[in-house]
């Protein structure tokens, strides 16, 4: 266990501050008019994401002061207590429904999403097995199977709810950390066939991904239905120009983008902020992404680096994922944009995901 501690990283520590702080200001102006319309408060949605910012910045703070070694101890009792909540999660009377997905435990904005935190588990744990298995990863039966078995496990129990958005982010997290590892090609080249063949599957089981992915490859031919969101985000998008409309002045928010403070939340960042705003949160991301890079480069053993690389792969995934869809490179799938999209267990897992990167730089030698 590393002992010898110094100061976290203090780049990535302002980069996440940046980010959170533009994430609330863009929140309450995507929502502020939804806000009004629905809770006669346009302070709402600002006001619920400034608490979970709070709690999250706590919980950040908290463990970024745990030696990252405490995960590993722990890996396996938090990855089975996550598993245990993806089974409750599926009750009726204790999970609750939104959107279509039950995908939430608790009353209220006081919900917590299991997926969400499966997400960070599984990535303690995968370190930990990665680690100490590592001399095995080439070995499809004795390292890689039994690693992506588990993954898959976890992928099968979220799809039940279901949020192909959160399961695709967690699968692409853990191929990652595999791959680092020293997994042959070979063998992800075989998955791959496998999983094009499984992802063909999963959208021919449901009609509404069908639809999406027709939307997806021609919008315009149901304007008014699958193809609504993408349309009006890329409308939101294309008037931002080079300066954007001003800060607040968006016009898609007034009911055309539905929900804009959550998965599109970038479509109404870019018309307000234009080409200049949207790029300055990619360049923050970028930043984001190279500072994880170097503290997992720089960690002082293997499972602080794999703890390193599954955390920035997660953040990176889900960011290339949710821009994607929102400038209609990729079809629709609910995936939020990290520290700036509304939602209170998401946004907690990335400022905790963060605390554990901090904590890993305080020991790595870079």
């Amino acid at each position: 266990m590393p002992t010898k501690r110094t100061t976290p990283d203090f780049i990535l520590m302002i980069v996440t501050f940046t980010l959170l702080a533009v994430g609330l200001i863009m929140v309450y102006s995507a929502s502020a008019i939804w806000a009004e319309y629905k809770f006669h408060d346009s302070f709402f949605f600002a006001k619920r994401q400034i608490l979970f910012a709070g709690v999250g910045i706590a919980a950040m703070f908290f463990i970024m002061n745990i030696n990252y070694w405490t995960w590993r101890t722990w890996a396996k009792t938090i990855l089975i207590v996550c598993f245990v909540l993806l089974v409750l999660v599926l009750i009726p009377g204790i999970g609750n429904v939104r959107n279509g997905s039950r995908s939430w435990i608790g009353v209220g904005a006081f919900s917590i999403q299991p997926s969400e935190f499966m997400k960070l588990a599984m990535i303690a744990f995968l370190a930990k097995y990665l680690s100490e298995k590592q001399k095995l990863i080439t070995s499809f039966k004795k390292g890689l199977l039994p690693s992506l078995g588990l993954a898959f496990t976890a992928f099968a129990m979220i799809m039940l709810q279901p949020d192909l958005g959160t399961g695709t982010v967690m699968i692409g997290t853990c191929v990652v950390m595999i791959f680092v590892a020293g997994a042959r090609i070979g063998h992800f080249a075989f998955l791959g066939f496998m999983g094009v063949a499984g992802f063909v599957g999963l959208i021919a089981s449901a009609p509404y991904r069908i639809k999406r992915i027709t939307s997806f490859l021609d919008p315009w031919s149901d304007p008014l239905g699958s193809g609504f969101q993408i349309i009006q985000s890329l409308y939101a998008i294309g008037p931002g120009g080079l300066f954007g409309l001003g800060l607040g002045e968006s016009r898609q928010k007034f009911f055309y983008l539905p929900e804009p403070q959550t998965d599109f939340i970038f479509a109404i960042l870019s018309e307000e902020l234009g080409f200049i705003g949207g790029s300055f949160i990619l360049i923050l991301f970028a930043l984001l992404l190279w500072r994880g890079i170097r503290i997992a480069l720089g960690a002082p053993d293997l499972y602080g680096s794999f703890l390193a690389v599954g955390i920035i792969a997660m953040v990176a995934i889900q960011v290339m994922i949710n821009i994607g869809v929102v400038t209609g490179l990729m079809p629709v799938t609910g995936i939020t944009l990290p520290f700036l999209s509304y939602g209170g267990s998401s946004l907690t897992l990335m400022l905790m995901a963060i605390g554990v990167l901090l904590n890993i730089s305080r020991y790595a030698r870079y």
